[in-house]
């Protein structure tokens, strides 16, 4: 689609927010007693953001304008944010993390996929170069550790050589008489013309060629014009854009597509980033560093006048001048002093000296307090922001006319805007800190008589630290950071389940559906990794666990998450760290040394495998248990050390959840997500068989009936099946199956040496 369709879904998302906005306004700060009628409410605008989160996703992804993109991006990390707050109203109502939705669905005439939460793509693209700089990196370190077998490089044999040489040559060949006959062609030409002005031109053969020109100008214009009418007709354009009153002129939108889909493929160089800091240095800092000079001379004045002596100059770490501005400005301490006298004054008028205060009156102990059970909304740290991109929007972007921008350039007001508030803290730091602070000193010893610190402050020198290069190699040569699979959460496949909603009518708790798990995993995974503004306003989640039988794709997901979000991968597995890191120095030394790379490096996921194994019950049975123990305990000192600002996620896999301690087990991890083996309707309407069949090179006839296999395999997990096709499609298979077609019983045979997860491992989980 051309630039202008984005635009417009841009405008449009944009006005649907605006709506949205309002109606929180109305609704959602208003306390309310009827809980279903705020599951409902609730509901419906999880959805309504869903929508306007796929469409801003859509047009942050298409978009060419980068400050338009920046524009997108604000709403966009807003409405994520959103979402996740909206998710965390809806769990402490239901006490579940799975919602039954179908009714508000249909009433939205929307469909289950509706509410698939889709991943920017942003989290990767905006970081390309440095992710694969990064993959180079640890590629290198493995294969100069051993650690990595480096693929064999093939010989050419002499047939292959000799295509190869052939080929070349008759391409020089080719070339070679396509020269020649050029040479010809331009000395055929060359007599021709000379020929011609000998002899003269023949008016007839003149006036033939105009006419040809001319008709062939009127059809084209004929039949431009008839294309427009019918496209208008169809609907599939409008009169706005054909006249020119719309967003770009069709010649432009061609341009502009063809460069977005050049970018796209990395085929254009990067547009270069514009900056106007010099530009402004010179025009505008000597006036930016005259007006702050008077605002804190007359700030320290306005001081002295109220408390009678000069102020001390507010130290570096505090923000230096900048603190004195977000202070309360003295006319304000003066104001609210006479009125703390007057109330005082008023206090002692109406009772006199030697007149009793009566005493106030106690509640009484047994009377009962009053609860308050409405339901009111949790202040939000995104309604804000996007209001602020609302009015931004409103201002720059909604009535901008985009026909003058033809190459969707960069706008040189709004980057000095953006750039204006930087340059003005680089001259207060940089310039006018220093000299008002001498200003400062200078005036109190000459009128107060006060003298500034004597002596130096004793420097105190760090320790000399590890660099982040060291730690990361040393951290991929002990295998604790590996390297992630490249897989997609779109692979994890899973079919809508809509007979849930008859369990949930009767008030039973079904094992969630593997589309909600796609959700909750990129609620709680994928969104706050992916973006720092969600991380560090919406709810904070440190710790995920995904619990669930073997097989079922808990590690699937894991490398999904870190691939979605290009995060690094450490891997605290017990099996990975026996041997390793022995006692309680070394264990704090390798997760200070994670700590360390996943902050400077984010997003970074530090996965611990069979995390049950740490949290055993009854005694250690040997030093290697004792020390998994000891992990079991740094674990909470090591969630602590996570702020908001870091991009790190702690997550666990268990295939025996219930062998742990659940104490200490349950406290480590926020949010527990069960993972459920495939139904059904996965297995057939999602075509798990067919679609590994197919993976593997496999090819489907009238001899394998899937659903014959769909209901064979019940009770058996993905890694089941994926065994089995790879077990029955070996390379002597694959190179038959031109004269054997595959056939059911080759699959069920080879599915019956494998044992299912049996309905008392089911309900375990449960």
């Amino acid at each position: 689609f051309p630039t202008s369709t984005y635009v417009k879904m841009w405008a449009d998302t944009q006005r649907e927010l605006d709506t949205m906005l309002q109606r929180e306004r109305e609704e959602f700060l208003q306390p309310e007693e009827d809980r279903e009628k705020v599951k409902k409410m609730l509901a419906t605008a999880y959805i309504q953001y869903l929508e306007i989160f796929r469409n801003l996703e859509a047009a942050h992804d298409h978009l060419i304008h980068q400050q338009k993109r920046a524009a997108v991006r604000q709403a966009l990390d807003g409405v994520m944010g959103r979402i996740l707050e909206i998710k965390r109203e809806m769990v402490a109502l239901e006490n579940s993390e799975c919602h039954h939705m179908d009714d508000i669905l249909m009433d939205l005439k929307r469909v289950p996929e509706d509410i698939e939460i889709p991943i920017p793509k942003y989290f990767v693209k905006e970081n390309l170069r440095i992710l694969q700089e990064r993959e180079e990196y640890l590629h290198g370190i493995l294969l100069n550790a051993g650690l990595l077998e480096q693929e064999p490089v093939t010989a050419m044999t002499l047939e292959e050589g000799i295509k190869v040489i052939q080929v070349a040559e008759r391409a020089r060949q080719g070339r070679a008489r396509a020269a020649f006959m050029k040479k010809i062609y331009l000395e055929e030409k060359r007599t021709s013309k000379k020929e011609e002005q000998e002899t003269g031109k023949n008016p007839d053969d003149a006036a033939t060629r105009i006419q040809k020109v001319w008709r062939g100008y009127s059809q084209r214009k004929k039949t431009e014009k008839l294309r427009e009418e019918e496209m208008v007709f169809l609907g599939m354009n409008s009169t706005e854009m054909i006249n020119g009153t719309g967003s770009l002129p069709p010649d432009v939108e061609a341009m502009s597509s063809l460069q977005k889909a050049n970018a796209l493929q990395g085929e254009v160089q990067e547009r270069e980033d514009f900056s106007f800091r010099q530009e402004l240095r010179k025009t505008e800092g000597p006036h930016i560093k005259e007006t702050l000079q008077d605002q804190i001379t007359q700030c320290f004045l306005e001081c002295r006048h109220v408390t009678g002596r000069f102020p001390d100059y507010p130290p570096e770490r505090t923000g230096g001048s900048k603190a004195i501005f977000i202070e309360k400005h003295p006319e304000q301490v003066v104001e609210e002093l006479a009125a703390k006298r007057e109330a005082e004054a008023r206090e002692m008028d109406k009772y006199p000296r030697g007149q009793e205060r009566p005493k106030e009156k106690k509640p009484e102990k047994g009377g009962k307090q009053v609860v308050d059970l409405s339901w009111k909304m949790t202040p939000s740290n995104f309604l804000s922001i996007l209001e602020e991109g609302s009015s931004q929007y409103q201002v720059f972007w909604e009535n901008r006319d985009n026909r003058s921008d033809f190459l969707q350039d960069h706008d040189p007001e709004l980057i000095k805007g953006g750039e204006r508030e930087e340059v003005e803290e680089e001259i207060r730091v940089q310039q006018v800190d220093e000299v008002m602070q001498e200003k400062l000193l200078k005036i109190k010893k000459a009128l107060d008589g006060e003298i500034g610190p004597q002596g130096k402050a004793k420097k105190v020198m760090s320790p000399a630290c590890r660099s982040v290069e060291s730690l990361y190699q040393e951290l991929a040569e002990d295998r604790v950071l590996i390297k992630v699979k490249n897989v997609n959460l779109s692979d994890y496949m899973g079919y809508h389940d809509c007979l849930r909603s008859i369990l949930c009518e009767t008030g039973a708790q079904p094992m969630p559906s593997i589309p909600e798990v796609r959700q909750l995993v990129t609620l709680y995974g994928i969104l706050p990794l992916g973006s720092q503004t969600v991380h560090e306003n919406a709810p904070l989640v440190k710790s995920l666990l995904l619990a669930g039988p073997a097989g079922v794709g808990k590690k699937m997901l894991v490398h999904a998450i870190c691939t979605e979000t290009g995060a690094n991968l450490f891997s605290l597995t017990p099996s990975n760290l026996a041997g390793k890191y022995p006692g309680r120095e070394g264990l704090i030394m390798v997760l200070h040394m994670i700590l360390k790379v996943g902050k400077q490096w984010q997003p970074s996921v530090v996965w611990i495998g069979d995390t049950e194994r740490i949290y055993t019950k009854g005694a250690a049975k040997g030093e290697e248990e004792a020390n998994f123990r000891r992990l079991a305990k740094l674990v909470p000192q090591f969630l602590k050390a996570l702020k908001p600002k870091d991009r790190v996620l702690l997550l666990g896999t268990t295939r025996r959840p219930f062998d742990a301690n659940l104490g200490p087990f349950c406290k480590a991890y926020q949010k527990i997500l069960l993972i459920p083996k495939p139904d059904y309707l996965t297995r057939f309407g999602k075509s798990l068989w067919k679609h590994y069949i197919l993976q593997r090179g496999g090819a489907l006839t009238k001899l394998l009936n899937l659903n014959c296999l769909a209901r064979v395999s019940d009770g058996f997990t993905q890694g089941h099946l994926v065994d089995v096709v790879h077990t029955v499609l070996t390379e002597l298979r694959l190179l038959q199956m031109a004269r054997k077609p595959l056939r059911t019983a080759e699959f069920v045979t080879s599915l019956a040496r494998h044992d299912p997860v049996y309905k008392e491992e089911e309900e375990a989980f449960q």
